[in-house]
């Protein structure tokens, strides 16, 4: 097999849950070496968030933990200590990347930020990510998922346009905030090439918000001056049927773009009676009531059909209709399985589970994940004594006071 994309690479990764760790797994998985800092005794947060395997918690068994720290070697180091920033200084000394979530603050405090750290090691390329940024009245504000999904801009456009705005589901900010900063912080490695020194990559999960999901809200601000439109299940009635619809055994998401596309589905029903009336068929005349009237008289044909039969029929009928998978039918779904997407990882304390794949493909340098998850510490060893040159002795001294 050829090398990984990011083979000697060398990352050192001091962060909890999911923005951080979401961005080390992706170079992790391309071939970087990251080594995990968790904190001696509790670790990274996320194990003990959960899902666990009989809904039993174990913080060597959390499902999130276990999925976004594939492929990384794992130390316990107290840098907060006087000792423990003295070791993190050494492996900073040997590292390309540190990437970091803590809030700004923490981090000036610990003397850890980009303007320490480049005297430390001039080539380093830093990589925090925050709700806020490093910089703006916000840039010391704590938040979570549902204060990053209101402050950037994206719960005003979510939910039914007569009730309260709602927050995107499953941390999406936090994994969108993890796939740019490592966008951003390999950038930033091919930069060093040219520019000869490393520099700071400052993510604002806020911003990757308003940018990614938010974008087009933004520019029809700026055309058109509204401010935010919440259409719940529809994306517009120029577009109807758009939108999730029941049927038989599930859920269809229903779109149709073009005119003729909407009128194919009328032959395909059957052309009943109603749609000889212009007031259905036409959708420059669609309006909430008229689609209203149009949901009810579609909906009987959808209920006699299960997800598979109207898929089949529509693919048939060049018709973008396209089933509402469960999680559970994604692992026996043929595009998924055609490209080999869910993968089998075998762990010391769960046995063998599967997991996520890649979110992309390399044709010459693949990405794959050879390594589990690491047990809390289980690289200290290999790390302290193999690498900085601790003893075996120095090292159980530094267990017993708390260090590592």
């Amino acid at each position: 097999m050829a090398d990984k994309a990011l083979a000697g690479v060398k990352v050192l990764e001091w962060a909890n849950c999911i923005s951080g760790p979401y961005c080390t797994k992706v170079m992790a998985d391309l071939g970087a070496e990251v080594i995990k800092i968790e904190e001696p005794g509790f670790g990274d947060e996320a194990r003990r968030y959960g899902p666990f395997p009989n809904d039993i918690p174990h913080p060597e068994k959390s499902g999130l933990f276990l999925a976004l720290n594939t492929n990384k070697l794992g130390v316990t180091l107290n840098v907060k200590t006087p000792t423990g920033r003295q070791i993190l200084e050494k492996l900073l000394t040997q590292a390309d990347i540190f990437v970091e979530n803590y809030p700004p603050k923490v981090i000036r405090d610990l003397g850890l930020d980009y303007d320490h750290l480049k005297e430390i090691n001039s080539k380093i390329v830093m990589t925090s990510i925050t709700p806020f940024g490093q910089t703006g009245p916000y840039r010391d504000f704590k938040a979570y998922e549902i204060n990053c999904s209101a402050a950037g801009g994206v719960s005003v456009g979510i939910g039914q346009p007569d009730r309260e705005p709602l927050v995107m589901p499953a941390s999406q900010g936090a994994y969108l905030a993890g796939i740019s900063a490592a966008v951003g912080t390999l950038f930033a490695l091919f930069a060093r090439e040219a520019i000869g020194e490393g520099q700071l990559v400052d993510v604002s999960e806020v911003e990757v918000w308003t940018n990614v999901v938010t974008g087009l809200a933004v520019i029809t601000y700026i055309y058109r001056g509204v401010t935010g439109i919440r259409q719940g299940r529809r994306t517009g009635y120029a577009y109807f049927p758009s939108g999730t619809y029941p049927c038989k055994d599930g859920y269809m998401c229903l779109t149709a773009p073009q005119q003729a596309q909407w009128e194919r589905f009328l032959e395909l029903m059957g052309k009943p009676e109603w749609a000889k009336n212009p007031r259905y068929t036409s959708r420059r005349r669609m309006n909430e009531e008229i689609a209203d009237e149009c949901d009810n008289l579609i909906m009987p044909w959808l209920m006699e059909r299960t997800k598979e039969e109207i898929f089949s029929l529509c693919r048939k009928n060049r018709i973008p209709f396209a089933p509402l998978r469960a999680i559970n039918e994604l692992f026996e779904d043929p595009q998924f399985r055609a490209r080999d997407f869910f993968v089998e990882v075998d762990h010391k304390e769960t046995g063998t589970l599967k997991y996520p794949g890649a979110p992309f493909k390399l044709s010459k340098t693949p990405w794959a994940i050879e390594r589990a998850a690491p047990l809390l510490g289980e690289h200290n060893e290999d790390i302290f004594v193999k690498r900085l040159g601790y003893s075996k002795e120095e090292l159980a001294t530094l267990r017993r006071a708390g260090v590592i």
